[in-house]
């Protein structure tokens, strides 16, 4: 082997070889067990929270396929309407300065699929580099023809079963893109902004109890005013319980509308008083639903005033309970325009009471980038209830289980009320809604435009339209389970493969994904006894990666750490470049190039594939939030290279020599034998980790048992048998070096697919259990033999080890040179510490350094001494003629003092008022930890030199 690990050098030809061997696709073998992989948009790139969930279910589906599991990991890609069709929309503008009415619809959608074609497999390839071990010959695409099929089938089912409807709602609405969106597609920002007092006058003489003639209410959007059907007030609203059921007349519009009692006004805040305007606020909306108040739309697609309002009532049918009439001096007015405009003449009618600055909430588009607009607009539904019922059943009843637990109340709260499903599109990228209208505008739906006449003996003279509405990204991603397998056709793989074992995602989305995705199957796929078949049998809930100070990572803030740079290495120009490049405001892109600067003043060093996942898995906790931390990164490399240099001593010790594999006499020594069982409770700790989804606690065991266990002990503890030992010993601790490493490589092989492959090469040759051409992840991965556990050659070790530690804190206590023999005297020693001194001097004596071991009778003073406790035994190294005590004291009074200096230093800036009330907590926090440790380190030095003055 090389002398250092270099996984540039081997990841991705390793790769390579185990995709064209075929070693990702499923053996036919065993029990099934398949993980549908969330599928990232097709124009999308690796980021921290791809790497962190894949990295856990690829851990999972090693493990499961070397328990000899039937293993698929199902991979694909969303075709992401909105963000494809923009993408594709600034590139012909870029290029050809074309729009995509230019082309048509059906040519531009030909552009998609050109575009998607050649730079749609960015992240397939990514994927490839985190050591993914995907089927990738069953990747699918949520527009290639089977999945569309699906698409289809499942919308014309859901119609006929009266589940899918058409009807006009209220939506997000994006002005710039013209579509309804979802609301995780929708960005709130907090924003400094006003809130303006109006007055309206009341209708019939009314009055307040104060003798006015109006009432003011107070509004953020006041160009909505053209469409307020209703005022709300606070049933137990003592100053308004009069006026319930009275009217006021709306400025501007003349428009006489109700005082209705509602909840949904707080007398706390504000006036009271609430404008309500159905068909431009979700909450208005619901109130108007309450209290019967018809919607009146006043803005186009654009958000500019309509020249006539529409008026519907609360189903969303036409309604003429008020007039259309708009003042014509806002026709086509941009929405924010009309605001100033509308200002402006309450002012001038005297009915502007005040404005106040008001801190607001405001929806962006996350794509569009533009304020999202609440509108009225004809959109295709599904109705959820009936099928949420079952799906919460599934919760309830345990077959589908959240981890954390505490998800299942998210998911309750969500489905327990739960909201007609908007999916349609105002889109040309997606899954066009099989759906065609005639001349009268009655709507018929099927698989085809053939099926929908030949169904409803429509001949060639009935012109069919087909609608121009794609279906929500969502639709087909609900589906993604059961269709990814080939349904509707009853396909091996369905009955393989599901349902699926575990879904890995996002807290986010536990209701805009994981919540549909279990309704639709569940009423999509029943079993051979007709019993609705779930989804998924366990969803693992991730954490969302933050940053080092728990930030959220964007680009805006110049906090993202692309996931490939940590495994490949960047330098700092491409690293500023990367973050600020393309940045549009140089103060902020100066800001953040400052900031990199700062935490990566030489770029990122390459780490490779293998830290990446290990840090991943080990910060992989039960937590929501996961703060990214580069030192535990740079630690889990020290980690790759200390497994690999371990590796190095097994293979020059065991290499070209007897170990075992054949046969011979083999003795085992007490190292040998306690790291067996060592091994034997890691298997044991690893395995419930997995069955906990604890990969935190599997990283632990696994770092524990390499570094401290096998690297600092056990490869110590072989050196005495290798250099000294007779034939049958050194032949059983060569058989223990390579079965353990052997058996340890397979164990860390579904977080460390790299390394562990790498070594494993060389290292199971030399078990005699080894096939030209095998790889470590198709074989078995290591079970618990209880019986290999000897608990007594554990105690003795341990014992062992104490004795040790004992020595070497003594020598750094006293500043004694390591390679210096000392002689150790013992005290009270019972028969079991005899026994295990007996068996051991040679090991203790090799590995403390020791001169000579003698035991003191009980009522034996002994000489000066340093002493340490093991149990109810005394350890004493005489400390006359090694250490110059004079001098040790004048070294211990020079470290004193400085420390005292450093303590009183920190005390004196926590003390300052100026400093705390000043400084960042963070930063006081690193002052506390800091004061604390050297008040440690003081306390003892001051104990080493009592000591010393004691001899």
């Amino acid at each position: 082997m090389e002398k250092t690990f270099n996984p540039s050098a081997i990841e991705q030809a390793m790769y390579s070889h185990w995709e064209d061997k075929g070693y990702f696709s499923p053996t036919g073998k065993g029990d099934g067990y398949c993980i549908a992989i969330p599928p990232p948009n097709v124009t999308g790139s690796l980021h921290m929270g791809h790497a962190f969930q894949q990295t856990i279910m690829d851990t999972l589906i090693r493990y499961q396929r070397m328990q000899g599991k039937n293993t698929l990991w199902q991979v694909g890609t969303d075709h992401a309407g909105i963000a494809t069709q923009m993408v594709v929309e600034r590139k012909i503008a870029a290029e050809e300065d074309k729009t995509r009415h230019d082309y048509g619809r059906d040519a531009f959608i030909d552009k998609i699929w050109e575009w998607k074609e050649h730079s749609g497999g960015t992240i397939g390839k990514q994927m490839r580099r985190l050591g993914n071990s995907i089927d990738w010959s069953r990747e699918r695409f949520t527009m290639d023809e089977g999945m569309s099929k699906a698409v289809q089938e499942v919308f014309v089912r859901l119609y006929q079963d009266d589940l899918i409807y058409r009807g006009k709602r209220l939506v997000n609405w994006d002005p710039k893109l013209h579509t309804a969106i979802s609301d995780l597609e929708v960005e709130n920002k907090d924003k400094k902004g006003h809130m303006w007092h109006f007055r309206y006058p009341l209708a019939d003489g009314a009055t307040t109890k104060d003798g006015k003639d109006y009432i003011v209410v107070a509004t953020t959007r006041p160009e909505t005013m053209l469409g307020d059907t209703g005022v709300a007030v606070n049933p137990n609203d003592e100053r308004y319980q009069h006026l319930i059921g009275k009217h006021i007349v709306l400025p501007i519009v003349d428009r006489t509308i109700p005082i209705v009692a509602d909840d949904h006004a707080d007398m706390e805040k504000g006036t009271g008083c609430v404008k309500i305007t159905p068909a431009h606020d979700f909450n208005d909306n619901e109130v108007g639903k309450r209290h019967q108040l018809p919607m009146i739309n006043i803005f186009d697609q654009d958000a500019a005033v309509l020249a006539r309002a529409e008026v519907y009532d609360v189903n969303g049918e036409p309604n003429d309970a008020y007039s259309n009439e708009l003042p014509a001096a806002y026709a086509g007015l941009d929405r924010f325009e009309a605001r100033t405009k509308i200002v402006a003449e309450f002012e001038q009618l005297g009915l502007l009471d005040e404005v106040k600055d008001h801190e607001l909430t405001i929806p962006y588009g996350d794509r569009s980038g533009v304020v999202i607009e609440p509108l009225l607009t004809d959109q295709w539904y599904v109705r959820v209830e009936p099928l949420a019922k079952p799906a919460i059943e599934a919760v309830e009843k345990g077959d589908i289980e959240f981890v954390p637990k505490q998800y299942e109340n998210m998911y309750f709260s969500w489905m327990r009320d739960i909201q007609d499903w908007c999916i349609s599109r105002q889109l040309w990228w997606g899954h066009r809604i099989p759906a065609w209208y005639d001349a009268d505008g009655k709507v018929y739906v099927g698989r085809s435009e053939e099926e929908v006449r030949e169904q409803n003996g429509l001949g060639a003279d009935v012109a069919l339209t087909q609608d121009d509405d794609v279906l929500d990204t969502w639709f087909s991603s609900a589906l993604w389970t059961f269709s990814t397998l080939g349904w509707p056709e009853k396909t091996e793989d369905l009955a393989t493969f599901h349902p699926t074992d575990v879904l890995v995602t996002g807290f986010d989305i536990i209701f805009f994904w994981v919540a549909r995705m279990i309704m639709m199957t569940m009423h999509f796929n029943k079993d051979e006894n007709g019993k609705a078949q779930v989804p998924f049998k366990k969803v693992y809930v991730t954490g969302l990666i933050r940053d080092e100070h728990g930030d959220k990572m964007s680009k805006s803030k110049g906090n993202v750490i692309d996931p490939l740079d940590m495994i490949d290495g960047i330098s700092l120009e491409d690293l500023l470049q990367k973050r600020t490049g393309n940045m549009m405001q140089p103060k902020l892109a100066e800001k953040i190039a400052k900031a990199t600067r700062k935490e990566f003043p030489d770029g990122i060093e390459a780490h490779g594939t293998d830290a990446l996942r290990f840090t991943l898995t080990a910060l992989a906790s039960t937590g929501r939030d996961i703060n990214w931390d580069m030192k535990r990164l740079e630690g889990y490399r020290n980690f790759t290279n200390k497994l690999w240099n371990a590796s190095r001593y097994v293979l020059m010790n065991t290499e070209e020599h007897d170990c075992g594999a054949n046969g011979g006499d083999m003795v085992l020594s007490l190292a040998d034998r306690w790291i067996i069982g060592q091994f034997q409770q890691t298997v044991k700790t690893v395995h419930q980790a997995f069955a906990s989804f604890r990969f935190d606690l599997a990283s632990q065991a696994l770092y524990e048992f390499t570094w401290n266990q096998f690297c600092d002990w056990y490869l110590e503890l072989t050196k005495p048998v290798l250099f000294k030992g007779n034939d049958a010993e050194q032949r059983g601790t060569r058989h223990t070096l390579v079965n353990i490493l052997e058996s340890l490589l397979r164990l860390m092989h579904p977080i460390m697919p790299y390394i562990t492959e790498t070594i494993w090469q060389r290292v199971a040759p030399l078990t005699g259990n080894f096939s030209e051409g095998d790889s470590i992840m198709m074989q078995s991965f290591p079970q618990i033999d209880q019986q290999l556990v000897d608990q007594q050659a554990i105690d003795d070790l341990e014992w062992v080890k104490q004795f040790i530690i004992a020595v070497r804190n003594i020598r750094g206590e006293m500043d004694i040179a390591p390679s210096k023999p000392l002689p150790v005297l013992l005290k009270q020693v019972s028969a079991d510490n005899q026994r295990r001194l007996d068996q051991n001097q040679q090991f203790i004596s090799a590995l403390a350094k020791l001169e000579s071991i003698d035991v003191l009778a009980d009522d034996e003073q002994g000489p000066a001494s340093a002493t340490s406790v093991i149990g109810d035994m005394s350890l004493l190294i005489p400390m006359a003629g090694l250490i110059d005590k004079d001098a040790e004291i004048a070294r211990l009074n020079k470290a004193i003092d400085k420390l005292s200096g450093d303590v009183k230093r920190t005390e004196g800036k926590l003390a300052n008022k100026n400093f705390v009330s000043k400084a960042p907590a963070a930063v006081i926090d690193k002052e506390r930890a800091k004061l604390d440790d050297a008040k440690s380190q003081l306390e003892k030095l001051k104990l080493q030199k009592q000591s010393i003055e004691a001899l």
